[in-house]
């Protein structure tokens, strides 16, 4: 590696690591917590009703950040082809640190809080929305692996398997956040989501 190379990647390495430590301060600002409640840190959380779901290291949802990623590269590519690599990733992680930002402010967190599934949700630790971030950079890193056909095939088979096994994905995600709370086909999508909850307990 020449001395100009790998001063290039000391450059991107180092504006990575500021990326991530200005998330973990904004957050902090926002009074997110470091890690779960629990104290402890579990690499999976299967259980997506679980208080621990969005605050470990991996849960159902991190398979959306993985199709985050895919999406985000193709987009940059398709934008600004004659950007190098490196600089697009960088360019793919100001994106998601900024929606990771965003979905942990207080009127999205109240906005989530409507969903059926995520009745008791107060956002992410910072710990899972570095995750997050990490596993978009997984994402990103796959889709500038792979053809356009593998790609696709792999976001289609990742949203069918967690709208499968947890009623929700990114795509459900995106409508239940843009879409008006009171539409009628979002009702029946509640109702549908719903139906993956626990039974109530009544005392």
């Amino acid at each position: 590696m020449s001395g100009m190379s790998a001063h290039r990647t000391a450059v991107y390495l180092l504006a990575g690591l500021a990326l991530l430590a200005m998330q973990a301060a904004v957050l902090r600002s926002f009074g997110q917590p470091w890690m779960s409640a629990s104290g402890h840190i579990l690499f999976w959380v299967g259980d997506p009703f679980s208080p621990d779901t969005s605050q470990q290291l991996a849960d159902w949802y991190s398979f959306s950040h993985l199709v985050h990623g895919m999406i985000i590269f193709w987009l940059l590519r398709w934008a600004l082809p004659g950007l190098p690599l490196p600089m697009r990733f960088l360019a793919a992680m100001g994106i998601e640190i900024a929606w990771e930002i965003t979905e942990n402010t207080p009127a999205v967190i109240r906005h989530y809080r409507q969903q059926a599934l995520a009745v008791g949700y107060v956002g992410d630790s910072v710990l899972n929305s570095l995750s997050d971030t990490f596993m978009m950079c997984c994402g990103f890193w796959l889709a500038s692996r792979l053809r356009a056909r593998a790609v696709i095939a792999l976001a289609l088979v990742l949203e069918i398997f967690t709208a499968w096994a947890i009623r929700d994905n990114l795509t459900l995600n995106v409508i239940n956040l843009l879409a008006p709370p009171n539409w009628a086909p979002i009702r029946v999508l509640h109702d549908w989501q719903a139906g993956a909850a626990p039974p109530k307990v009544v005392p």
